[in-house]
């Protein structure tokens, strides 16, 4: 799983992301036409309605691109109960406020994908003296203020932050691994991010709450594919 991760096109999706669509059919529009990693995130579904999604997802992963990464945000519970119940999820999401990465590392093995997130000039302090050996990628933003993660990149007096292109930079170019961002992430910033030398993106919104998320997930796509 840890050598063939693409955080290239990366879907973050829970049901009050939807638009009152199936979960399911976004993230198969969103993976039929190239996204690379799936992230079931939800702070208002159950421990048992994260399994289904999560089992949904797995099932449009393995018919339409086996190699799409699955992870799960913050439940550890809810992994490990899927992969008990055979349900191939490859890993984690965590924030500096979950799980610690270590705990998620040994209940899930070596093998697994784990992945932090915080906000882009935490991460520059955080790489310069953590062993991040155990993480196989940052999420860094908020790219622009969103709905969807209100408490995204909030200061110490609560106003949200937008982490600029130059600090994205930055943190590339000290980091030993892969940096994905997000935070309101729209088809008009693929261009500028890409040049920063991310991994990748990653998008709520412009996706799951899109018109027709599949055209969305395609145009956003190629855009990443012209500037790479």
């Amino acid at each position: 799983m840890r050598k063939q991760l693409d955080i290239s096109a990366y879907l973050v999706v829970g049901p009050e992301n939807t638009l009152e669509r199936p979960v399911a059919s976004i993230v198969a529009a969103a993976i039929s036409v190239g996204f690379t990693t799936v992230q079931i995130r939800s702070k208002v579904a159950s421990a048992r309605e994260l399994i289904d999604l999560v089992r949904q997802s797995a099932r449009s992963i393995e018919r339409l691109n086996p190699k799409v990464t699955l992870l799960v945000d913050d439940r550890l519970d809810v992994v490990l109960a899927a992969r008990s119940m055979g349900v191939k999820v490859d890993g984690i999401h965590v924030g500096q406020s979950d799980i610690p990465v270590d705990i998620c590392r040994k209940y899930l093995g070596d093998d697994s994908i784990i992945g932090l997130s915080a906000r882009t000039v935490d991460l520059i302090e955080y790489v310069k003296t953590a062993n991040v050996s155990a993480i196989d990628y940052f999420g860094a933003g908020p790219l622009h203020e969103t709905a969807t993660k209100p408490d995204c990149g909030l200061n110490e007096n609560g106003v949200v932050i937008p982490q600029t292109l130059d600090e994205l930079s930055e943190l590339v170019k000290i980091s030993a691994i892969p940096v994905v961002v997000g935070g309101g992430v729209k088809l008009v910033d693929i261009p500028a991010l890409a040049a920063t030398g991310v991994a990748g993106f990653f998008v709520v919104s412009a996706v799951a709450a899109a018109e027709d998320p599949y055209s969305a997930a395609l145009e956003l796509v190629k855009a990443w594919q012209i500037c790479k």
